[in-house]
This record gives C-alpha cells, sequence and structure tokens, in this order.
C-alpha cells in the first residue's frame, strides 16, 4: 500500500468515525449508546478500509467496549454466539478431513466430464449446486462445501480463485432465501412471523429462483475476464490428453462418502429429529457438524491433532465471537432501539413506502453490519408496525431478501462471504480489499434486490 493510500484511508477512517460520533451526541444518545455506536463503528470501519488487520481492530474494539464499562464479561459470552463457532468449528473439521482424501478433486474431475464443454455451462452448474446446497442445508454449509470445489478447479487451471469464489457466493446467498432452513435470517423471521415451510416454498422460493436466473449472467458481466480465462483452460484441456487423476481408493471413498453423508442428512432432517427426540429448537444443528467432525477426527488417527490445527480458520472464528460481540452491545445500549424509532419515522404509512423502506433498509444495513445481526435489528420495527395495525405479510418476505440479496454487496454483508474471504486468505494466502469486492458486489446485489423488490410489491 503506497504512503497517499495509506493516508486516505486513515483519514477517511477518521473523518467517518467522527462525523457519526458527533450526529449520534447531538440526536441526545445516552453516553453509553454514543460509546457503543462510536467503539462498534470503528470496529467496522477498520474492517471494510484494513481487511487483513480486521481481527486487530475487533480485539481493540472489545477491549475498549469492556474498558469503558459498555460491556461486561457476562454479556461478552453471552453475545458472542458460541453455537454458530461451534457449528464453523465442526464444519471445517469435516471439509478438511473430505480434502485429505481429495474427495472434492474428484467431485470437480466427474462435473468436468459431464459439463466442460462450455466454461459458461461449467460456471452455471456450480452456481446451481450453491445455491440448491445452501437451501437445502444452509449457507455456511454450502459455502465451505462449494468453495473448496471452486479452488479444485482453479488449482486445477492455474486461474484466479477470487472471481470464482466470490460468483459462488452469491449464488449461495441467493440460495439461502428459498428455504427456512437456508439462512438463520430465515429461522428468525419464520419464528416471528409464523411462517411455515410451505409458506417459503410458495412464495420465497420462486422468487429466489428468478433472482438466481438474473443474478448468473450478472456474474458474468462481472468477470468477463475469468469466464474468458476459464474457456480457454477447457479448450486446452479438451485438446490436450486429460490430466491423470489417482483414483481414491475404495476404503477412502467410503468412508467419505460415510462422513459426507452423515453430515448433509443430520443438516437437512435436523429440525424433524429435534422434535421427534424432544429436544430444544436447532440443538442437532449444532451437535450434527460437531458429531461428524468427531467422527473425522477418529478416523483420522494420527493426523488429526494436524487436522484440527491447521486446517480450522481460528483467525475468522476469533473475528466472528468478536464481530458478534460487539454487534450484541448495539442491543444491550438501546442503540437498535433508537434505530427503530427512527426507521418508523422514516417509513411513514404508505404500504409501498414500507415495503421499499423495509427490504433497501434492511439490505444496506446487511451490507455493512451483517445480514443476521441486521435482521435481529428490524425484527423489532416490523413488530411495531403490526401493533399498529400494518399488514406485515409483504413486510417479513422484503426483510428476507433485504437481508440476503444485498448480503451480496460487501465482503462482510454475510456470514457465507467472511467464510469463503477466510478459506482464501487460509489457504490462498489472497487479502481482498473492500474495493475490489464492492465492483461485482454492485453488478449483482441491485438489481437482483431491485427485481425481488418488483415482485413482492406485484405478488405478494
Amino acid at each position: 500500500m503506497t504512503a497517499k493510500k495509506l493516508v486516505l484511508k486513515v483519514g477517511g477512517y477518521a473523518g467517518g468515525l467522527s462525523a457519526v460520533t458527533l450526529l449520534v451526541w447531538a440526536a441526545g444518545w445516552t453516553g453509553a449508546q454514543v460509546l457503543a455506536t462510536t467503539i462498534f463503528l470503528g470496529f467496522i470501519l477498520g474492517t471494510l478500509l484494513f481487511w487483513q488487520f480486521r481481527l486487530g481492530f475487533a480485539m481493540l474494539g472489545v477491549l475498549a467496549l469492556l474498558a469503558t464499562g459498555v460491556l461486561d464479561v457476562p454479556h461478552l459470552i453471552e453475545f458472542a454466539s458460541l453455537d454458530v463457532i461451534l457449528f464453523l468449528i465442526g464444519m471445517m473439521i469435516v471439509i478438511a478431513f473430505l480434502e485429505k482424501r481429495r474427495f472434492f478433486e474428484v467431485m470437480v474431475e466427474r462435473i468436468l466430464r459431464r459439463v466442460d464443454r462450455r466454461a459458461w455451462h461449467l460456471l452455471t452448474a456450480f452456481m446451481v449446486m450453491g445455491a440448491v446446497s445452501a437451501a437445502l442445508v444452509d449457507e455456511v454449509t454450502s459455502i465451505l462445501f462449494m468453495t473448496a470445489v471452486g479452488l479444485q478447479l482453479t488449482r486445477r487451471f492455474k486461474l484466479d480463485p477470487v472471481p470464482i469464489v466470490i460468483m459462488l457466493v452469491f449464488a449461495t446467498n441467493i440460495g439461502s432465501s428459498a428455504t427456512v432452513v437456508g439462512n438463520p435470517i430465515g429461522v428468525m423471521i419464520a419464528l416471528r412471523a409464523g411462517l411455515t415451510f410451505t409458506d417459503f416454498l410458495r412464495t420465497a422460493t420462486p422468487i429466489a429462483t428468478g433472482v438466481l436466473l438474473l443474478a448468473i449472467p450478472l456474474s458474468f458481466l462481472a468477470f468477463p475476464g475469468a469466464l474468458r480465462s476459464l474457456a480457454l483452460a477447457l479448450r486446452e484441456h479438451r485438446e490436450r490428453v486429460p490430466i491423470p487423476i489417482e483414483r481414491m481408493s475404495r476404503r477412502d471413498f467410503r468412508i467419505s462418502m460415510l462422513v459426507f453423508g452423515v453430515t448433509i442428512l443430520g443438516l437437512v432432517f435436523h429440525h424433524p429429529l429435534e422434535a421427534w427426540l424432544g429436544l430444544g429448537r436447532n440443538s442437532l444443528l449444532v451437535a450434527v457438524p460437531l458429531g461428524a467432525g468427531g467422527l473425522a477426527i477418529l478416523l483420522e488417527g494420527a493426523g488429526a491433532r494436524d487436522l484440527v490445527e491447521r486446517k480450522v480458520d481460528w483467525w475468522t472464528l476469533c473475528f466472528f465471537m468478536l464481530l458478534f460481540a460487539s454487534a450484541g452491545t448495539l442491543r444491550y445500549t438501546g442503540v437498535t432501539g433508537r434505530i427503530a424509532e427512527g426507521f418508523l419515522a422514516l417509513t411513514g404509512g404508505n404500504p409501498t413506502g414500507l415495503l421499499v423502506s423495509v427490504t433497501w433498509g434492511s439490505g444496506i444495513l446487511s451490507a455493512f453490519l451483517d445480514n443476521v445481526l441486521a435482521v435481529a435489528t428490524v425484527i423489532p420495527v416490523l413488530s411495531d408496525l403490526g401493533q399498529l395495525g400494518h399488514d406485515l405479510g409483504p413486510l417479513w418476505w422484503g426483510l428476507l431478501f433485504g437481508g440476503t440479496l444485498l448480503g451480496n454487496l460487501t465482503l462482510i454483508g454475510s456470514t457465507a462471504n467472511i467464510v469463503a474471504l477466510g478459506i482464501l486468505e487460509r489457504d490462498e494466502k489472497i487479502h481482498m480489499s473492500f474495493l475490489r469486492w464492492l465492483r461485482p458486489g454492485l453488478i449483482v446485489a441491485v438489481p437482483t434486490l431491485a427485481l425481488a423488490t418488483l415482485v413482492l410489491w406485484m405478488v405478494v
């Protein structure tokens, strides 16, 4: 980074932080609310402008919250979302186990044998796979598997992995809006709105399908160079004798399929199993990845310690814990309540205005806050609107699509984004900048959310 860029970034950081602090102070917020907002914004701006040092900003942010008394240790632990962290640990162990046995390499080879005539066929197949797997399981599981598959493809042909991974993230976030189990925000909305799995199939799935059909060509438009490079590599691949891929042993194949199958089936059917066993909601959603990870460790034998120490992305997991803890402080100090009051004043009572405001407002929050935290912030606003007699039907769907689709806008817009970038940093030593993601994010996220908003306005 040049000295000029560094000065501009530091100036933007200090200027943005000062402006927001003065704004909320002038609005009459309490001292704790001003501190919580300033510290959290410092964390977020530092992450956006200096992505590779995000964990340092996160740690300093939590230090400031604890040192000023805005947050205490019991609430830090409560807000850290350890259930999400345990889920990710288990899934990362499973992915590492399968990667070591070349499970994803074999998967890519089999896909190439079927859809390798044109680059856009292959990328379309990958994006559809990412969307469908996110809808059936969840976005984090999907992006872990699909990033591993995408990296196998780019390593095979010596391509830049960034465009492929970003396209897979786009498809994963879109697919996660199709069903209630695709994304944590779908679960939150279903619980608060009383929506069923069938309601999602009837309303969200068709819209998500239409959005995906638009997002695929938009992604190709955003990354024309990646499409050309892959097309050239595939053409050379067809003209040459295919690179021999060492076959998996029958034992490794059976073991890999066992671990993969147990994980996927457990995640798909976790909810009915919880009801049948009388367990608390989402108990098996956390337990299945941990159990599958434990099985992988036992099967790995002597190399298990190396699997956990080197392949689990502890950097990203620590960042997640501190991000969740810092954002939880906003609700703890009443900042989200202040935001809700301003949101209510802005929307007024017009149904179309409410739909557009909720959809795009939640989307913008998701892009810069993380969609789970943004949706958790907006849900109380909708509850207040319902008590005032407003029809919440379209607004719940607007909240869903705002959070998932505009989560594609920035590199911290959703959990899937951050997980994928963590894998790129760990395995490919690639550090993503905010602007490198923003351009394709604008090309895909804005038109797809516009389409979803139009359909909701016309149909719901």
